[in-house]
């Protein structure tokens, strides 16, 4: 309860700080927004070509670099002489030779839909998709096309608003990652407004066709996703490395959805295909982000963006970059990389014990489990970029085989009618 309070206390300090700050300026969003930049930015000096605002380019000597993050289109107009150029050596110094002001930002409506699919992380949410589709095909219910396409789609709409939010929450650490300095808020391709309403478009969409055309437990536990991704996984990164437990139970949910939408409960079979998700994104995430721990290091900001919304405000604290495994605690990251890929073997063993599968699945499973189990060990004992690479790669292709052979050995649906029958 005391950290709670304390948390809260630090959280509305610095909410009235801001809220000072922006009342004593002229332009409040232009001053804190360039502030913030300066101060974030890496800057060098150099003789560039510089165009001024109408378009004619001039010749001068200045310390200018690109805005890594910017939550509204602005354009920086620099006039510097010989004398700019000995009061730019440091960050904050750049920002009295530099003036802001507003840029009008207009939408290029044929890039629009694949800024959308940017924004929704199209890849992700297709993964997402079809685990949930696997999900639904392996439960033991009858198949209903319809609800499974809506399942499908309602799925896919929560998993875009969920990567949407997410992208518009990290803006500023997203600036200082080299692997994704490319996203649509990063380079202003889309204002924060925009991002936004697109999110809740598309949350409440999902969650309508959910509760409409599926059913409510398949809903409750969209939205659960939902709110566990946005609101505790995402702050949590920059608070504690249980952030990966908790991103592990957001991967593990949409199988879940999809044993949901077929039988409408939840019983022991998808309780072991959702712990299924859940081990393996362990070795998934963590051989990935071995090799990106020096830019989850560097992503650090002294200010959150959006200080005021108390839903968010574990965001609002002071944390020097990612607060993750791999960075902060090495050898967990590796032990709990190898326990995972051995916990692998055991759930898939369960699956027939649950009557999900035949039994044939165990040892059909044996040799792709024991080559992950083999990688997860090399990582363990090496520990490098080499190791994290391959276990990464072959997790890629570990789950959707693993999928197949689940699928294969799956008990039809007359076969256990008939067993019930005969033992009535």
């Amino acid at each position: 309860l005391t950290s709670v309070l304390f948390l809260g206390a630090c959280s509305l300090h610095r909410a009235v700080v801001l809220y000072r700050h922006v009342s004593n300026s002229n332009k409040p969003t232009l001053r804190w927004l360039h502030q913030y930049k300066a101060r974030f930015s890496r800057v060098k000096p150099k003789e560039r070509l510089l165009s001024d605002s109408y378009g004619q380019p001039k010749s001068t000597s200045a310390c200018q670099s690109k805005p890594k993050s910017t939550s509204v289109a602005l354009i920086g107009k620099t006039t510097c002489g010989v004398e700019a150029q000995e009061s730019l050596s440091h960050v904050e110094e750049k920002s009295d030779d530099t003036e802001e002001e507003w840029v009008e930002q207009k939408i290029d409506w044929k890039k629009l839909p694949r800024q959308y699919m940017q924004l929704s992380k199209i890849r992700l949410t297709g993964l997402v998709v079809i685990t949930e589709m696997a999900g639904y095909a392996i439960a033991p219910g009858a198949m209903n096309l319809s609800t499974f396409l809506w399942a499908g789609l309602g799925t896919g709409l929560c998993s875009s608003s969920a990567n949407a939010f997410n992208q518009w929450l990290e803006v500023p650490f997203d600036s200082q990652m080299s692997r994704t300095q490319n996203r649509v808020l990063v380079r202003a391709r889309l204002s924060p407004l925009h991002v936004v309403l697109f999110a809740m478009a598309t949350g409440v969409m999902g969650v309508s066709v959910l509760t409409s055309q599926v059913n409510g437990l398949t809903a409750a536990l969209g939205a659960a996703t939902l709110i566990l991704y946005t609101s505790v996984y995402t702050p949590m990164k920059r608070l504690s490395i249980v952030n990966t437990w908790v991103g592990s139970v957001v991967g593990a949910l949409p199988p879940l959805m999809g044993w949901a939408a077929c039988t409408g409960g939840i019983d022991a079979g998808g309780l072991v295909l959702a712990g299924i998700l859940y081990s393996w994104q362990f070795p998934h995430f963590n051989a990935l982000s071995w090799n990106l721990r020096a830019d989850y290091s560097r992503a650090s900001c002294a200010i959150s963006k959006f200080p005021i919304l108390i839903l968010f405000c574990f965001s609002c604290l002071t944390i020097a970059g990612y607060r993750m495994m791999c960075v902060t605690n090495a050898p967990l990251c590796r032990r709990v990389t190898l326990r995972h890929c051995l916990a692998l073997v055991g759930l898939t063993t369960l699956l027939p014990a649950c009557g999900v599968t035949t039994w044939w699945l165990a040892l059909d499973s044996l040799p792709l489990n024991f080559w992950n189990t083999y990688l997860g060990y090399q990582f363990y004992k090496d520990s490098d970029s080499r190791s994290a690479r391959k276990l990464f790669r072959f997790s890629l292709i570990y789950l959707p085989i693993l999928m197949l052979l689940i699928l294969f050995h799956k008990k039809p649906r007359t076969t256990q009618e008939e067993g019930i029958v005969q033992v009535t």
